[in-house]
């Protein structure tokens, strides 16, 4: 029998399937930065956070309330939550081989999703490989009314139903090289789409049990996520305004490079809303599965 692993994001349908789905392991990855414009303002927390993740923790792209929904979570369910960051956002960007022609550091887009790579799919890939290193079954939030995207995650699989990652597998036969080859790692199972339970019945779940510290206006990805309407991100801006400009000077330094196609982060920053919007007017992104 496979174990089981469920993948959480900090978002009420993650923690919904922790809360109510108990499995073998369960997973965190949080997006960090050492830009002390963004530093975490609780500096005990601060500290817990440096110690589940082995390194110093400065400060997160996600929203900061992050931090205190994954350790109420794991005080809920009583059990470990593993926790993963083994690079910052500024680390990843910064990597000496995605450099563009223009000399200039290839950003992460809608095409080319390198940040879900490096710092969501890679560290718990990572982590499987040395603390399992068998097929497991990995639990991802996705709600009844979600099957597009539970099918867009099996139409990728192989043959068999399991997902595979690129990985060393050996070394060469004189010793010198890395031999590469696919890796067979993971079965998804969407266990909230045949028990159809729907973003209603998340909400309410979360509505009765107060112990896990959800704040109206909480969204658990990036603050600067390029797959959000421009007018989210505005709103964002408003909320969160150093992180916004974090992605507005990597713009800066990059340039011409950017995050978008269609806008600046820059002109997001400066763009005036005509109307009052509620981040209930926006989707969440709650899944343990970033980036569909």
């Amino acid at each position: 029998m496979m174990k089981t692993v469920n993948s959480l994001s900090g978002g009420k349908s993650s923690s919904y399937i922790a809360a109510n789905y108990p499995a073998d392991f369960n997973i965190f990855a949080l997006v960090r930065t050492n830009d002390k414009t963004c530093i975490y303002p609780d500096a005990k927390l601060r500290q817990i956070v440096s110690d589940k993740i082995g390194m110093e923790f400065i400060g997160t792209l996600e929203q900061d309330n992050i931090i205190k929904v994954m350790l109420d979570l794991e005080q809920f369910i009583g059990k470990e939550i593993t926790w993963l960051s083994p690079k910052t956002f500024d680390e990843v960007i910064n990597r000496p081989n995605i450099k563009g022609k223009n000399g200039k550091q290839y950003l992460p887009n809608m095409m080319t999703r390198y940040c879900t790579t490096e710092m969501k799919i890679k560290p718990i890939f990572e982590w499987w490989q040395k603390e399992i290193n068998e097929i497991v079954e990995m639990r991802i939030g996705f709600r009844s009314t979600e099957m597009k995207r539970a099918n867009t995650v099996m139409g990728k699989l192989n043959s068999k139903g399991i997902d595979e990652m690129k990985a060393i597998i050996g070394k060469s036969k004189n010793g010198n090289r890395n031999r590469w080859g696919m890796v067979e790692w993971r079965v998804p199972s969407f266990p909230l789409i045949p028990d159809n339970i729907n973003n209603t019945d998340v909400f309410n779940y979360w509505q009765k049990n107060k112990a896990v510290s959800f704040q109206d206006g909480y969204f658990n990805n990036c603050v600067g996520c390029f797959h959000r309407n421009p007018i989210f991100l505005n709103k964002m801006a408003q909320e969160h305004k150093n992180k916004m400009e974090w992605f507005a000077n990597i713009e800066d330094q990059n340039a011409p490079n950017t995050f978008r196609k269609d806008c600046s982060y820059k002109e997001i920053l400066e763009y005036k809303p005509q109307i009052e919007l509620s981040f209930e007017d926006f989707d969440e992104c709650d899944s343990g599965f970033c980036g569909l």
